[in-house]
């Protein structure tokens, strides 16, 4: 049975030797995870700049529970009326980059989100994006104490992860597979190759990475039941839909941009809906 450290240390392993490695100018090896074809841009950034509107616009301390490297410029955008960014992660890689992006706005720590070495009550506002789904099973809720423990009063924490389960990912998987299988078919009808990515020969170095790391979503369901006695809460959207459900319905001869302004346009009617339905919800905690 693999151990709390043991699942730790696998994903600091993965991030300082595979996940943040840059794989060209400002592009990191983990970038394979978002899409970022220019049909998607304006979708894409809209997204993240949605966390903006839950947090304070000024105060001292900002903290970026999980910062990573700072991988997008939007990123960037959440600490601009603060004085100081704080950025804690388990990864000497991401940090190393965080604090070039970030300067002297920026305090680069090497921390574990669900044990923060930080007072009670010192951020006015905390993002932690894509983060705590990395944690041992059973830190998940220590987590968002820690995050709320080390708020201050009147304050506001945005959490970005994904569901394991949700209602839109469901209804899609179908629609996703039969659209795969035809664009498959079409390509050897038409003897249409599919894109491949040059690849240059692999060192024993590079044979040796870690390969994934560990990773533990729950439903809306559990996680409701465990934070609602804890703290106060509510639940929007970030993101309906998965990066595999873009790279698969979304094209740009087909009406791609069109598309993702209505759904863009739709998550902002009901965000509460595709906050728990869709793939991505945001979580706000206020402390009052």
């Amino acid at each position: 049975m693999t151990t709390e450290t043991e699942i730790k240390q696998n994903v600091r392993e993965f991030y300082d030797k595979v996940g943040w490695q840059e794989v060209s100018e400002g592009i990191y090896q983990n970038a394979r995870y978002e899409d970022l074809r220019p049909v998607s841009h304006e979708y894409i950034h809209r997204c993240h700049m949605r966390v903006l509107r839950h947090l304070k616009a000024e105060g001292k301390y900002l903290l970026d529970a999980g910062s990573g490297p700072i991988q997008y410029p939007e990123y960037l955008e959440y600490s601009k009326g603060y004085k100081f960014r704080v950025c804690a992660d388990i990864s000497h890689v991401a940090l190393k980059d965080a604090c070039k992006r970030t300067g002297e706005h920026g305090l680069c720590v090497v921390a574990d989100v669900a044990n923060l070495p930080f007072k009670p009550g010192v951020f006015e506002g905390i993002v932690s994006l894509h983060t705590i789904h990395h944690l041992p099973s059973d830190e998940h809720i220590s987590a968002y104490q820690e995050l709320y423990r080390v708020l201050a009063k009147e304050c506001q924490v945005v959490v970005v992860n994904g569901w394991g389960e949700a209602l839109i990912p469901q209804l899609l998987a179908a629609p996703m597979r039969w659209t795969n299988r035809g664009i498959g078919i079409l390509r050897r009808v038409f003897g249409i190759a599919p894109p491949v990515h040059p690849a240059k020969p692999k060192t024993d170095a590079e044979e040796n990475k870690p390969k994934s790391t560990f990773v533990r979503k729950y439903g809306a369901t559990w996680l409701k039941s465990q934070l609602t006695p804890l703290m106060h809460f509510e639940i929007y959207v970030w993101r309906g839909v998965s990066v595999k459900h873009l790279r698969t319905f979304i094209h740009q001869g087909f009406g791609g941009r069109l598309l993702l302004r209505l759904l863009f346009w739709l998550e902002d009617l009901f965000p509460h809906f595709f906050g728990e339905k869709g793939q991505y919800p945001m979580f706000v905690i206020r402390k009052s």
